[in-house]
């Protein structure tokens, strides 16, 4: 039996880590003497303990370092717990990369503001913009929701827009001359960018961003506004949790049979009235076959599975996606519903769902 400090000095943690992860239950001591409470711990503790010390070095979270001992024999699910906390960590460094360029500019003199600039595909902007725009707010009192989400990063941009029920997002590959940043860009400006890029014209997209400036060229031809001054809220937090662990369900979808399923006449559907506006919402059930299927909302035969959703928001989602084919992620009848492209990954819309 090892003493915790002959553990702590074998292991790298410090006796107060040891005591910690024993209350927390994440290792508990062989054995812990009745009178005086002092905790010894086997030989097989030394590379647990380890274990412990390296993810608790790279800030795992408790949870996670708890998982990771639990599993420690299956090396794959490990892997993709130290996956997902990396992309954690990835995301971290995005944002902070984002905001001490925000700090720099603030503190740099105002004639000399720092320029960004891209060069991106215009077929590839014009589907993002498209798998994006649906989703921009009208509210009049929301307007930080009011236009499309820049997120520029190292190898391209990243698009988001909401308008608290839905969410979607689009990435574009391409060349950035700059430091990453986020910009809120007015829908007015992202529709006018829109109609720049229409087939016919200039095969890439120049998008530079000065200051709180935002311009879209292509050949000769450009717009540019203002961005908007309002702090677009935090949406990692949302897709965390879509991408943490296997949906309930991924059902491939043909969409132009779904949307005749949602829009044929006598379509089965519950009218929802949330703060006097009212909504057709459709429910949707996975079939014994593992197809999805729209159901009346009183009826529950066969569907361990059944999910409110708004349908005009739904048939908004699946015109986005802009496929013969999507993918639907059920999670459950109180989790967002992810519409996904099957052949990217970074195109996808989110739907809050509709409780019944």
């Amino acid at each position: 039996m090892r003493s915790i400090g002959e553990l702590a000095r074998a292991s790298g943690l410090t006796v107060s880590a040891l005591r910690f992860y024993d209350r927390s239950g994440v290792l508990a001591p062989a054995r812990v003497d009745p009178v005086t409470g002092y905790r010894w711990y086997a030989d097989d503790q030394v590379d647990p303990a380890r274990l412990v010390a390296a993810l608790r070095r790279v800030g795992m979270p408790l949870a996670g370092i708890a998982a990771a001992l639990r599993h420690r024999s299956e090396p794959a699910v490990v892997g993709r717990l130290l996956d997902a906390h990396l992309r954690r960590l990835e995301d971290g460094l995005a944002d902070a990369r984002r905001e001490l360029s925000r700090i720099r500019a603030l503190i740099e003199p105002e004639e000399f503001p720092m320029t960004t600039r891209l060069v991106l595909s215009r077929v590839d902007l014009a589907a993002a913009v498209d798998a994006v725009r649906f989703a921009v707010s009208a509210d009049p009192e929301l307007p930080m929701l009011a236009g499309v989400l820049l997120e520029v990063e190292p190898d391209g941009l990243r698009l988001v827009a909401t308008d608290r029920y839905r969410l979607a997002l689009a990435r574009v590959g391409g060349t950035v001359d700059g430091p990453p940043l986020r910009v809120l860009a007015p829908v007015g400006l992202v529709d006018e960018a829109r109609a720049l890029l229409d087939p016919g014209t200039a095969p890439e997209v120049h998008v530079t961003v000065t200051g709180d400036d935002v311009r879209f060229s292509v050949a000769d031809r450009s717009v540019g506004a203002a961005a908007l001054p309002y702090d677009f809220p935090d949406h990692r937090r949302l897709l965390h949790g879509k991408g943490t662990g296997a949906p309930t369900r991924r059902v491939p979808v043909d969409v132009v049979a779904l949307r005749a399923a949602l829009t044929a006449d006598g379509v089965p559907v519950h009218v929802h009235d949330h703060d006097g506006v009212r909504a057709e919402v459709t429910v949707l059930g996975v079939d014994a076959g593992g197809g999805l299927r729209v159901v009346a909302p009183d009826d529950t035969d066969g569907d361990a599975l059944r999910v409110g959703v708004n349908r005009e928001y739904l048939l908004d989602a699946l015109d986005a996606g802009d496929r013969g084919q999507l993918v639907l992620e059920l999670d459950g009848p109180i989790a967002p519903l992810a519409v996904r492209r099957p052949d990217d990954e970074h195109a996808f819309s989110i739907l809050m769902p509709i409780r019944l």
